[in-house]
């Protein structure tokens, strides 16, 4: 590390901010589809589904009020890769319309500060429709000072006081990676802890992701009054913590409140907020707490103080929910910053039984058990949890070997399920760059379970047949012999040739043609 002695900042203010936003700015989409920054988690099926459940107890309720003219907004801050926004109006769309009850009219949509992101939605073929139909829209938005909310598609601009329905907010791994503050809390006493670096030898050849995980933070103190005046803004928060603990370093979302406070601006009704993160909202957790862990993964990201989130709205007459029960991965909340919460009845129920009683933080610790134990699964063991998952692609491709494996032993039955579950998989897939040939994996079980047609429609929607090995060119010229097209026969058993010349079934297929 270098010996020169570095500035020192407000935690807030200090250059690892810049440095996440370059990250992000650089990166773009890569950050995700390279799987340095965590996606799975916050952009599965069952989180998506979810959140759908509690927008569609929301609209529910806002109908029972009498409010179905004018639309509801669901603003998705971070919304990254598009994956959750995905599956979220997938769904939502689904509930709409088998309900067959009168709603409000509802527009979700996504918003980041990185415009390649921006572009790479408009461009999704996944999410085209919805754009169509009127349902999605993006926007770019700063959380650390934006007002305002400017719609690229619908070239709407949402000002103060512009809606005449409750905002709602999606915010999946948001709080935790926007800049925070850091206080020490001693002696009935507020001290600010500011933050010096150290930078590595040859700082200057690092990229942003390697410059992000080798600096390391020094921390100061200084007595910050400031904190304990009436006049700052969440002072009923920060008293709570001089008179509740002792010896304690609290990460403080300040720009995370600003972010809600000015958001909840852009509507005379309040908002909802939906939030999953690694966070604490207990008290006790903050007790005796030691710096910061700064958490590495391209970008870096810290834990949220949801505790402070929630005490502050719950003072302004919100009604919060957290789960009872400890998280282990992910803690789900929400926030109903509305008049009269108590009145949402249909979206109270949806968080208790969509995320209370069985959430998404309980479906990715079974998933963590089910990738460990799936060597010891059967079929129809594996088909109920991908059924638990909305039949999740992620939980396909890490079953697809031990599928394989089990399709001789199966009975028809299981057949026929793991038949309809591809189908059913492709209608949310949502694909980003990857390793994984999704199609063909989904036409080489269906040729294992001899459905010779429904592996070529498979086949044919592969982007990657050029890096297609022998064995998948050579069921593809077995499909077409099924079909009777003995052109594509000869064609794709040559072309299982040339990659390996002593394919035995290709050289018996050329043979007998």
């Amino acid at each position: 590390m270098t010996g020169i002695e570095q500035n020192i900042y407000r935690f807030s203010e200090s250059p690892i901010w810049e440095m996440q936003r370059a990250y992000y700015e650089e990166q773009g989409m890569k950050a995700w589809q390279s799987e340095e920054v965590p996606l799975y988690i916050t952009n599965n099926p069952m989180i998506a589904t979810a959140y759908a459940e509690m927008i569609f107890g929301f609209l529910q309720d806002r109908a029972k009020l009498g409010y179905t003219t004018e639309p509801v907004r669901i603003l998705e801050l971070g919304a990254g890769s598009g994956r959750l926004a995905f599956h979220v109006l997938k769904e939502l769309c689904k509930l709409r319309d088998e309900a067959e009850v009168a709603l409000p009219p509802f527009c979700y949509c996504m918003s980041d500060f990185a415009q390649k992101n921006i572009t790479y939605w408009q461009q999704h073929r996944s999410l085209k429709p919805f754009v169509e139909q009127g349902v999605l829209d993006f926007t770019l938005f700063d959380a650390t000072y934006d007002t305002e909310l400017h719609l690229t598609e619908s070239n709407t601009i949402i000002r103060m006081g512009d809606l005449q329905q409750p905002l709602m907010i999606i915010a999946n791994y948001f709080f935790d990676s926007i800049p925070q503050e850091l206080i020490y809390v001693g002696d009935g006493k507020i001290h600010e802890c500011r933050v010096s670096l150290k930078y590595p030898d040859g700082a200057g050849d690092l990229s942003t992701s390697e410059l992000l995980e080798q600096v390391v933070p020094e921390y100061h103190y200084d007595r910050a009054e400031e904190y304990e005046q009436e006049s700052y803004a969440y002072r009923d928060v920060i008293k709570l913590y001089q008179d509740r603990l002792e010896d304690s370093h609290i990460l403080f979302p300040e720009i995370g409140l600003s972010c809600l406070e000015r958001l909840g601006r852009l509507s005379q009704h309040g908002f909802l907020l939906l939030t999953a993160d690694k966070g604490d909202h207990r008290l006790e957790n903050w007790e005796f707490a030691e710096p910061p862990e700064i958490i590495h993964h391209g970008s870096f990201s810290l834990t949220v103080n949801y505790h402070a989130i929630q005490t502050f709205y719950e003072h302004k007459g919100a009604m919060t929910f957290f789960t009872p029960h400890h998280y282990k991965n992910l803690n789900v909340g929400s926030i109903l910053m509305l008049h009269d919460p108590k009145f949402y009845t249909q979206t109270r129920l949806a968080y208790q039984r969509f995320i209370n009683r069985f959430g998404p933080d309980d479906f990715f610790t079974l998933k963590e058990w089910f990738e460990e134990h799936l060597d010891q699964m059967e079929l129809r063991q594996i088909l109920s949890f991908w059924r638990l998952g909305r039949y999740d692609t992620e939980l396909f491709l890490k079953s697809v070997e031990r599928i394989s494996d089990l399709i001789p032993t199966s009975d028809d039955e299981e057949m026929k399920d793991l038949g309809a579950g591809i189908h059913l998989m492709w209608t949310g897939y949502y694909p980003m760059e990857s390793s994984h040939d999704l199609a063909v994996d989904c036409g080489m079980l269906l040729f294992e379970m001899d459905l010779y047609e429904d592996a070529l429609v498979y086949f044919e929607r592969s982007t990657n047949l050029d890096q297609a090995n022998s064995d998948v060119l050579y069921n593809m010229a077995i499909c077409y012999d099924e079909a009777g097209v003995e052109e594509l026969v000869r064609d794709y058993a040559h072309k299982a040739l040339a990659k390996d010349p002593d394919h035995e079934g290709a050289l018996s297929l050329v043979s007998a043609l």
